[in-house]
This record gives structure tokens, C-alpha cells and sequence, in this order.
């Protein structure tokens, strides 16, 4: 397990700056989707700025074990 976490880590790491679709399960069969920016990866949990319409601006931060266990899933978009 310790492996696979570094290893989206890792992989987040090589991102940062990309955009990204970020689809979150919120149980029940609920899911929201989200674009953004992954702004920085931390040793514990990265955060990504979402893009919205009105211009304020969000940051949300997620756990690297969020993405291993697909509580969220990131589809990182080829610039």
C-alpha cells in the first residue's frame, strides 16, 4: 500500500500545473464533476484550483489514498 501511494504521488507530482476533470463519489450513487488546475502536491494531499464561471476562485485539496481507493478519480487533459 505504502508503494502505490507513493506512486500517485508521484504521478500527481509530474501534473502539477495540467488540467484536470476531477469526479468525486459522494456515496449513494452520487458523484460530482469538476474541472480545474492541480495547483501543488504536498506530502500528504494535493489541492487543485477549480475552474467556475463567476471568477471567485476555489481550491480543494484531496488525500493521495482518495485517488487509490477512487473516492476521486483525475482525467488529466493533454496540453
Amino acid at each position: 500500500m505504502r508503494n502505490d501511494v507513493s506512486l500517485v504521488r508521484q504521478n500527481i507530482s509530474q501534473h502539477v500545473g495540467s488540467k484536470v476533470m476531477l469526479e468525486t463519489n459522494k456515496g449513494r450513487q452520487k458523484a460530482l464533476v469538476f474541472s480545474g488546475t492541480i495547483e501543488s502536491a504536498y506530502p500528504s494531499v494535493f489541492t487543485i484550483l477549480l475552474d467556475s464561471g463567476g471568477g471567485a476562485r476555489r481550491t480543494v485539496s484531496y488525500n493521495y489514498t482518495d485517488v487509490l481507493t477512487k473516492s476521486v478519480e483525475i482525467t488529466v487533459f493533454n496540453d
